[in-house]
């Protein structure tokens, strides 16, 4: 029994080892099924990544700028909005300094969640030239402040704003930046017809 037993285990791990390597050869049929299988899962991300393009390249050109500078505009016109509320001495400008602030400051936010989900690195503040415009206003006091602020701000850049958005709303591709474009659009018209109407505006303004 004993020799027979000990002729038999190394027969019974020669099967083993056999029925082993039969089970690792794939079938003929089976070869692609196994390998679209074990390929499946990791082409899944690639294939996801491919969808959804890379967040810089999401948008065009163009539509890109548009975001960038309608931004650079936005914080322009809180930052002067702010010191004219604070500086202005005609209390109706003072009024108008406050609404550009509450309304530009809602457009910024809406511009700034459409600029994340598009993949659109805004700047941080307005570009130099803005910047030294709001140095020069603070400059001015009293009822020279006020005029240069109506006229400089809540006219003269709104007139170059309406003009830069209605432009880019036959332009941009992108719907959703186009339904940003629309709706703020007649903001920047009544901003505007407000200023015209303020006793600062002068003959420029009428």
């Amino acid at each position: 029994m004993k020799r027979m037993t000990c002729a038999t285990v190394p027969a019974l791990l020669a099967l083993a080892l056999a029925v082993g390597a039969a089970l690792a050869q794939p079938s003929p049929g089976a070869g692609s099924s196994m390998t679209g299988g074990q390929a499946a899962p990791a082409a899944q991300p690639g294939t996801g990544t491919r969808n959804m393009p890379d967040k810089k390249t999401q948008l065009p050109r163009a539509d890109r700028k548009f975001i960038e500078h309608a931004a650079e505009g936005g914080m322009f016109e809180v930052q002067a909005g702010q010191l004219a509320a604070s500086k202005a001495t005609d209390l109706q400008v003072k009024s108008f300094a406050n609404m550009l602030v509450d309304q530009h400051t809602a457009a910024n936010n809406e511009l700034v969640q459409l600029a994340n989900a598009k993949g659109v690195e805004l700047p941080a503040v307005p570009r130099h030239g803005m910047r030294k415009d709001i140095d020069k206003l603070g400059k001015r006091n009293g009822a020279d402040f006020d005029q240069h602020f109506v006229r400089e701000v809540g006219i003269k850049d709104h007139e170059k704003d309406i003009k830069m958005f209605e432009k880019a709303g036959k332009k941009v591709k992108d719907a959703e930046l186009k339904a940003f474009i629309d709706k703020t659009l007649p903001t920047l018209r009544e901003h505007l017809a407000m200023a015209q109407k303020l006793p600062q505006a002068g003959k420029k303004g009428a």
